[in-house]
């Protein structure tokens, strides 16, 4: 029996378990601590208001849980949040985590840079010349190339960040893409060009693969999922700089307007290095590595403002470490068979090797890597409407992005999915039925009317697929296997990539607009898949997602939880959570 005057203990009931064994053992547990004098803690939701009432002598606080924050977290996590808590922006120390991760998500910057660098230097006749006029299959390995680099490095980016840690894995990328840019920058013959491409995309593996992780894993419970899903929509940041770079330097009557886009590769990651040597480690990678008292440490300062006997703290300790302790128990390997292993981790190696692929073959990379040639065909083809229409696609979809990732939390995932690939597939319909007009000897009025419809169909992609191509699968896998998950979908994106870029160019110079057509069946059973296979993640912490797809076994109970606030100890009295709406950190 614990006799320390200051300790305090945990008990808590979720709402929808049943709740009699634990009841009766925290009600034996009161006894105990109440006969030394100890302060006594007990979260109970409205439905078991009968137990709290025998021990309102204790104290008589309510905790307010707001319904925003139990759309986010759910209601077990959102019972320890600080009642009416003051905004994020009061907090230094939340200040401080959210200007890191703030830095972080503008990593995924580089992806986007390559993309609309390329869409640009296919505009620019002098990078044109310089790599011999590339055309067909020798374009596609030209564009393709970077991920190339990608799909050889992610198993060991996976490797990395759970051997060493998520954040000197990420400074690893910096090495790389600081050669593959200066060696970019200085090529003197296509081959030299292709081979930094290929370096580039090998620090796009090791940010791609380790910075969701990274954020997804530090980010306060309500803030992570608009957090992780910011995270993609810094590649329309980096596209934004690519596309008005290549258009300011278009006229440039040297090789430098292509090299001054090639060195500014470096331009966002440079600025945003402070953030990242400023960024905590992850504190379930500290818990799994066994550094625990680090972890605490993390929560308290971070999660709790730097209050020991912060409850948030606590019970996300005490449910982190003890998902990872059962998660080691229940899977004795974490190899990429174990991914396979069972029905639940079968459901999720589908729904995110899926994900990467649909994420490529939705139809948006035919008008993504090859604006140029597409603008063509519909009859736009000086080089500074089609670097202007480029430069402002990326402005709509960085917005259209930030929208969607500011709302996963408010309409939820499922529905962000399905909203936004209904409207692919409408304005792909209607792309598909202007072009073929325009092709079959339509007017340049009708050709013109195809951009709108561009912009449409980007604008229903980046709402949904640019902030939950990551967020989605980095918050679906165990801890165990987050990294392998991860390492999964991109190999998949980028094997798709790959693939699309090599074919696309065929498949456009052959047979022109009838390609969109296969996008149109892609699109429609792609809405089918997601309608039946992606459960709603929302209103769930990362340990407790486990439940939505069966794995109770890994998943720590309310009892568990328990023990281990009370063995660690926590902060202030709750006899009664109310369910009402609230202000929120």
């Amino acid at each position: 029996m614990c006799t320390d005057p200051i300790t305090r203990v945990y008990i808590y009931l979720s709402p929808t378990h049943r709740y009699a064994s634990v009841v009766n053992k925290a009600l034996h547990q009161i006894r105990q601590f109440t006969e030394i004098g100890t302060s006594f803690i007990f979260i109970t939701c409205s439905s078991y208001n009968i137990f709290t009432n025998q021990y309102r002598n204790t104290g008589n606080s309510t905790a307010m849980v707001s319904n925003s924050n139990q759309k986010s977290v759910g209601a077990e996590l959102a019972a320890v949040l600080p009642a009416n808590d003051k905004a994020w922006y009061k907090k230094p120390n939340l200040i401080y985590l959210n200007f890191c991760l703030f830095s972080l998500f503008m990593l995924s910057s580089g992806n986007g840079y390559d993309g609309s660098m390329l869409n640009g230097l296919l505009a620019l006749p002098r990078w044109y010349s310089f790599m011999g006029s590339p055309t067909g299959a020798w374009l596609g390995f030209v564009a393709g190339a970077s991920n190339l680099g990608s799909i050889v490095c992610f198993p060991v980016v996976a490797w990395a960040s759970n051997k060493y840690g998520r954040k000197p894995t990420i400074f690893v990328g910096y090495f790389f893409l600081a050669l593959g840019a200066g060696i970019q920058t200085g090529a003197i013959n296509p081959a030299m060009f292709v081979m930094a491409r290929i370096i580039v995309g090998v620090a796009s593996a090791f940010f791609g693969g380790c910075v969701p992780l990274l954020m997804t894993e530090t980010a306060y419970p309500t803030h992570r999922g608009i957090l992780t899903s910011l995270y993609m929509c810094g590649w329309y940041v980096g596209s934004f700089v690519a596309a008005w770079t290549t258009f300011g330097t278009r006229n440039y009557d040297s090789s430098w307007s292509w090299r001054i886009p090639s060195i500014l590769q470096m331009l966002i990651p440079a600025l945003v290095l402070p953030g990242l040597i400023m960024m905590p480690e992850s504190p379930r990678y500290l818990i799994s590595t066994e550094r625990t008292e680090e972890a605490r440490a993390f929560l308290v300062k971070y999660h709790g403002e730097g209050d020991v006997t912060s409850a948030l703290a606590a019970f996300e300790f005490a449910e982190i470490s003890g998902s990872i302790q059962m998660e080691r128990e229940f899977q004795k390997t974490t190899s990429y068979r174990q991914m396979l292993a069972t029905p639940a981790n079968r459901k999720r190696t589908f729904i995110t090797v899926f994900l990467g692929v649909f994420d490529q073959w939705a139809g948006q990379n035919v008008a993504g890597y090859y604006l140029p040639p597409v603008l063509t065909s519909i009859g736009i083809t000086t080089v500074t409407k089609q670097t202007l229409i480029n430069g402002f696609l990326q402005i709509w979809n960085l917005l259209c992005a930030l929208t969607g990732a500011f709302n996963v939390d408010r309409v939820g995932r499922r529905f962000l999915f399905l909203f936004a690939t209904a409207g692919m597939l409408v304005s792909y319909i209607l792309i598909t039925a202007l072009s073929a007009t325009f092709a079959n000897g339509g007017s340049s009025t009708i050709g013109t009317a195809v951009v709108p419809f561009l912009f449409l169909m980007y604008g229903f992609f980046s709402l949904a697929f640019t902030p939950l191509v990551v967020a989605y699968p980095v918050e679906i896998w165990p801890y165990q296997l987050r990294s392998r998950g991860l390492a999964t979908m991109w190999i998949s994106t980028a094997t798709a990539v790959f693939f699309n870029i090599f074919v696309n160019p065929i498949a456009l110079g052959s047979i022109q607009w009838r390609y969109y057509l296969l996008f149109v069946f892609i699109l429609a059973g792609g809405g089918l898949v997601i309608y039946f296979m992606f459960p709603e993640t929302r209103g769930h912490s990362l340990e407790e997602m486990a439940r939505i797809f069966g794995d109770e076994d890994s998943v720590p109970t309310e009892e568990d939880i328990a023990e281990k606030m009370a063995a660690n100890g926590t902060s202030e009295h709750i006899d009664h959570v109310n369910v009402t709406a609230g202000k929120t950190a």
